[in-house]
Protein backbone atom coordinates (compact mmCIF):
# COMPACT_ATOMS: atom_id res chain seq x y z
CA UNK A 1 0.00 0.00 0.00
CA UNK A 2 3.00 2.30 0.36
CA UNK A 3 3.18 2.76 -3.41
CA UNK A 4 -0.52 3.66 -3.55
CA UNK A 5 -0.21 6.11 -0.65
CA UNK A 6 2.87 7.65 -2.22
CA UNK A 7 1.07 8.18 -5.52
CA UNK A 8 -1.81 10.03 -3.81
CA UNK A 9 0.63 12.07 -1.69
CA UNK A 10 2.57 13.21 -4.76
CA UNK A 11 -0.70 14.12 -6.49
CA UNK A 12 -1.80 16.25 -3.52
CA UNK A 13 1.63 17.91 -3.38
CA UNK A 14 1.25 18.71 -7.10
CA UNK A 15 -2.10 20.38 -6.35
CA UNK A 16 -0.55 22.45 -3.56
CA UNK A 17 2.29 23.62 -5.79
CA UNK A 18 0.15 24.21 -8.89
CA UNK A 19 -2.47 26.22 -7.00
CA UNK A 20 0.10 27.99 -4.82
CA UNK A 21 -1.67 26.83 -1.67
CA UNK A 22 -0.19 27.32 1.78
CA UNK A 23 1.58 23.99 2.47
CA UNK A 24 1.29 24.45 6.24
CA UNK A 25 -2.47 25.04 6.09
CA UNK A 26 -2.96 22.15 3.69
CA UNK A 27 -1.07 19.65 5.87
CA UNK A 28 -2.87 21.00 8.94
CA UNK A 29 -6.23 20.45 7.22
CA UNK A 30 -5.26 16.90 6.27
CA UNK A 31 -4.01 16.15 9.79
CA UNK A 32 -7.19 17.56 11.30
CA UNK A 33 -9.41 15.45 9.04
CA UNK A 34 -7.28 12.38 9.76
CA UNK A 35 -7.66 12.95 13.51
CA UNK A 36 -11.41 13.49 13.10
CA UNK A 37 -11.70 10.23 11.22
CA UNK A 38 -9.59 8.35 13.80
CA UNK A 39 -11.67 9.68 16.67
CA UNK A 40 -15.01 8.76 15.12
CA UNK A 41 -15.61 5.12 14.31
CA UNK A 42 -19.02 6.00 12.84
CA UNK A 43 -17.52 8.49 10.41
CA UNK A 44 -14.81 6.03 9.39
CA UNK A 45 -17.40 3.26 8.89
CA UNK A 46 -19.63 5.46 6.72
CA UNK A 47 -16.78 6.66 4.50
CA UNK A 48 -15.32 3.16 4.11
CA UNK A 49 -18.59 1.28 3.67
CA UNK A 50 -19.46 0.23 0.11
CA UNK A 51 -23.16 0.01 1.10
CA UNK A 52 -23.46 3.76 1.81
CA UNK A 53 -24.24 5.74 -1.38
CA UNK A 54 -21.48 8.10 -2.54
CA UNK A 55 -23.86 11.06 -2.45
CA UNK A 56 -24.39 10.58 1.29
CA UNK A 57 -20.65 10.18 1.87
CA UNK A 58 -19.97 13.44 0.04
CA UNK A 59 -22.71 15.30 1.94
CA UNK A 60 -21.15 14.11 5.19
CA UNK A 61 -17.71 15.13 3.91
CA UNK A 62 -19.04 18.59 3.07
CA UNK A 63 -20.55 18.98 6.54
CA UNK A 64 -17.44 17.77 8.38
CA UNK A 65 -15.13 19.74 6.08
CA UNK A 66 -17.13 22.96 6.51
CA UNK A 67 -17.09 22.56 10.28
CA UNK A 68 -13.33 21.96 10.22
CA UNK A 69 -12.75 24.82 7.77
CA UNK A 70 -10.76 22.79 5.25
CA UNK A 71 -9.92 24.21 1.84
CA UNK A 72 -11.82 23.27 -1.31
CA UNK A 73 -8.76 21.41 -2.63
CA UNK A 74 -8.44 19.30 0.53
CA UNK A 75 -12.16 18.56 0.42
CA UNK A 76 -11.85 17.45 -3.22
CA UNK A 77 -8.81 15.33 -2.39
CA UNK A 78 -10.72 13.61 0.41
CA UNK A 79 -13.63 13.04 -1.99
CA UNK A 80 -11.26 11.29 -4.39
CA UNK A 81 -9.96 9.10 -1.55
CA UNK A 82 -13.52 8.20 -0.56
CA UNK A 83 -14.53 7.54 -4.16
CA UNK A 84 -11.49 5.32 -4.80
CA UNK A 85 -11.96 3.57 -1.43
CA UNK A 86 -8.58 4.80 -0.15
CA UNK A 87 -9.83 6.94 2.74
CA UNK A 88 -8.51 4.31 5.16
CA UNK A 89 -5.00 5.34 4.07
CA UNK A 90 -5.54 9.00 5.01
CA UNK A 91 -3.15 8.96 7.97
CA UNK A 92 -0.31 7.45 5.92
CA UNK A 93 -1.03 9.71 2.94
CA UNK A 94 -1.04 12.80 5.17
CA UNK A 95 2.43 11.97 6.51
CA UNK A 96 3.70 11.40 2.96
CA UNK A 97 2.17 14.69 1.72
CA UNK A 98 3.99 16.52 4.50
CA UNK A 99 7.27 14.81 3.61
CA UNK A 100 6.79 15.46 -0.11
CA UNK A 101 6.04 19.15 0.40
CA UNK A 102 9.03 19.56 2.73
CA UNK A 103 11.27 17.92 0.14
CA UNK A 104 10.01 20.15 -2.67
CA UNK A 105 10.39 23.31 -0.59
CA UNK A 106 13.83 22.42 0.80
CA UNK A 107 12.71 21.88 4.39
CA UNK A 108 13.71 19.11 6.75
CA UNK A 109 11.89 18.08 9.90
CA UNK A 110 14.21 17.56 12.86
CA UNK A 111 13.64 16.24 16.36
CA UNK A 112 16.14 17.65 18.85
CA UNK A 113 16.47 15.85 22.16
CA UNK A 114 18.47 17.44 24.97
CA UNK A 115 18.87 16.95 28.71
CA UNK A 116 17.59 20.44 29.47
CA UNK A 117 15.46 23.13 27.86
CA UNK A 118 17.52 24.96 25.22
CA UNK A 119 17.49 28.74 25.03
CA UNK A 120 16.47 30.53 21.83
CA UNK A 121 20.09 31.38 20.93
CA UNK A 122 21.13 27.74 21.45
CA UNK A 123 18.23 26.57 19.31
CA UNK A 124 19.14 29.00 16.52
CA UNK A 125 22.79 27.93 16.57
CA UNK A 126 21.88 24.24 16.57
CA UNK A 127 19.39 24.68 13.73
CA UNK A 128 22.02 26.60 11.73
CA UNK A 129 24.54 23.77 12.20
CA UNK A 130 22.02 21.13 11.15
CA UNK A 131 20.94 23.26 8.17
CA UNK A 132 24.58 23.50 7.09
CA UNK A 133 25.00 19.73 7.40
CA UNK A 134 21.80 18.87 5.53
CA UNK A 135 21.66 21.75 3.07
CA UNK A 136 18.00 22.33 3.98
CA UNK A 137 16.04 24.74 6.11
CA UNK A 138 15.29 23.05 9.43
CA UNK A 139 11.92 22.86 11.14
CA UNK A 140 12.79 21.58 14.58
CA UNK A 141 10.71 20.09 17.36
CA UNK A 142 12.32 19.95 20.76
CA UNK A 143 12.13 17.28 23.45
CA UNK A 144 13.83 16.73 26.78
CA UNK A 145 15.36 13.47 27.97
CA UNK A 146 17.59 13.35 31.05
CA UNK A 147 19.29 10.19 29.71
CA UNK A 148 21.10 12.38 27.16
CA UNK A 149 23.16 13.80 30.11
CA UNK A 150 24.31 16.83 28.11
CA UNK A 151 24.57 18.06 24.53
CA UNK A 152 21.88 17.07 22.06
CA UNK A 153 20.73 14.32 19.74
CA UNK A 154 19.26 15.51 16.44
CA UNK A 155 17.22 13.22 14.20
CA UNK A 156 16.58 14.37 10.63
CA UNK A 157 14.68 11.74 8.69
CA UNK A 158 16.56 8.49 9.28
CA UNK A 159 19.86 10.25 10.07
CA UNK A 160 20.86 10.78 13.68
CA UNK A 161 23.45 13.36 14.70
CA UNK A 162 24.58 12.44 18.22
CA UNK A 163 26.35 15.25 20.02
CA UNK A 164 25.30 14.08 23.46
CA UNK A 165 27.55 13.29 26.39
CA UNK A 166 25.98 9.85 26.55
CA UNK A 167 26.84 9.22 22.88
CA UNK A 168 30.42 10.37 23.38
CA UNK A 169 30.80 8.08 26.40
CA UNK A 170 29.49 5.16 24.36
CA UNK A 171 32.04 5.93 21.61
CA UNK A 172 34.86 5.98 24.16
CA UNK A 173 33.64 2.70 25.61
CA UNK A 174 33.54 1.16 22.13
CA UNK A 175 37.07 2.35 21.36
CA UNK A 176 38.38 0.94 24.62
CA UNK A 177 36.79 -2.43 23.90
CA UNK A 178 38.46 -2.55 20.47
Amino acid sequence: MAAVSSRYARAMADVVVANQLDPGKTTLDLEQMSETMKSSADLRNIWESPSVPQVQKFKLLDAVGAQAGVSKQVRNFLAVLIEQRRIGLLDEITALVKTELNERMGFAEAVVTSARELGSDERSALEAQVAKATGKTIRAKYARDPKVLGGAVVKVGSTIYDGSVRGKLQKIKQQMME
